[in-house]
């Protein structure tokens, strides 16, 4: 009895040993690798609209109403949907802040995108801030794996 049960033990031993090998690899941040190349492609996407940040400076600083509206509507449009596949595939453990950074970075580009339609340059100045301010908030939550 004492034989078949060590045989037994051995069994699920290996059987858990094969099914652990089986499960899919997951770096330090507890990504899998699939998940990884999504958010590789989406954090270019968002690194790329967060280039233009400088032109979007200028543009608000000139009180370019027009461009500035048109940067917001053209290169950074796509900004909210990077981000919520970038949110999709993190870590359960960084998704709450990084949807809480993403409404935020949106709310700024809507109130940017208001202030341009009505011409208010201080609310305009106001909105820019934290546009760039979003912009660095949500980068460093992007896992820097996503950048190699």
């Amino acid at each position: 009895m004492l034989k078949a049960l060590s045989r037994l033990a051995a069994f699920c031993l290996c059987v858990a040993l094969s099914l652990g090998l089986m499960a899919p690899a997951v770096n330090a941040a507890g990504i899998s690798p699939d998940d990884l190349g999504v958010i590789r492609r989406q954090a270019a996407a968002f690194e790329d609209a967060k280039s233009r940040l400088p032109d979007l400076a200028r543009l608000v600083s000139e009180k370019d109403w027009v461009f500035t509206r048109n940067l917001l509507h053209g290169p950074m449009q796509e900004v909210s949907r990077e981000m919520l596949y970038i949110n999709q595939r993190l870590d359960k453990s960084e998704r709450k802040e990084a949807t809480k950074v993403a409404r935020s970075l949106k709310e700024a580009l809507a109130d940017l995108d208001e202030a341009a339609r009505l011409q208010d340059f201080s609310r305009l100045q106001k909105s820019y801030s934290a546009v760039a301010a979003g912009f660095d908030s949500y980068s460093d939550l992007i896992p820097p794996e996503a950048f190699n």
